[in-house]
């Protein structure tokens, strides 16, 4: 019965599970544009990778951005190495649902990401979002660049006093610097797409993320 009950914390290294040496098995390229996940992706891009909850809605809020390359859906922020979805659902190996983002910054801000990411669901949520509880649905955002982390939590700071000024609760996103982020199955890969009536559980507050003042839009 490994998996028949969530914790409500996250796991101590101690806890998590032990996870596998190998990567699992995933997709090749992306199902709607037919770039390659894993890249190479073309010279100039940046990458980001966001969690808002479950990771099948979360890609297809950003997979047709303009300036967005490519994205796929994985596990990130944990302590298992190379996680199952199973394990992951388990609560025992630290990880987020989270969508990798490839992007030109020529063409889409970092900035304009952030706007649809705060808008996209809510940010005070801990560790469930909507119906969908579990620390695997917790609000995150980890970057790769200085820039990306000095904007998000600009912008965190930004969002938190919008959504205080009507009267919702603390934004408890988690912000840092991206560490090994673990590609999903491949039916997990553009789920959205190979089934347009699946579920999607991620909703917005209905506030405007004031994104422009202290962040460059």
């Amino acid at each position: 019965m490994l998996f028949s009950r969530k914790p409500a914390a996250l796991p101590t290294p101690e806890e998590a599970l032990k996870g596998r040496p190998l990567a699992i098995p995933t997709a090749a390229t992306h199902f709607v544009n037919g770039r390659p996940l894993k890249g190479p992706y073309p010279a100039g891009l940046e990458t980001t990778y966001v969690a808002m909850g479950c990771f099948w809605g979360v890609e297809r809020l950003f997979w047709s951005l303009p300036g967005v390359y490519v994205t796929a859906v994985g596990y990130a922020g944990g302590i298992t190495p190379n996680p199952t979805y199973e394990e992951v659902c388990s609560g025992r190996t630290g990880h987020t649902e989270a969508a990798l983002i490839v992007f030109d910054p020529a063409v889409i801000s970092y900035a304009a990401l952030l706007k649809v990411f705060w808008e996209g669901h809510d940010p005070t949520q801990g560790m469930r979002q909507g119906n969908d509880t579990g620390t695997q649905y917790r609000s995150a955002l980890y970057t790769t660049t200085a820039e990306q982390l000095t904007a998000a939590e600009t912008s965190r700071r930004q969002y938190g006093e919008a959504l205080a000024s009507r009267r919702l609760g603390p934004v408890t996103t988690e912000i840092g610097s991206a560490g090994v982020f673990y590609f999903a199955e491949a039916y997990h890969q553009q789920y959205l797409a190979k089934n347009p009536q699946g579920y999607c559980g991620i909703g917005g507050t209905g506030v405007t993320c004031p994104i422009g003042v202290g962040v460059e839009a």
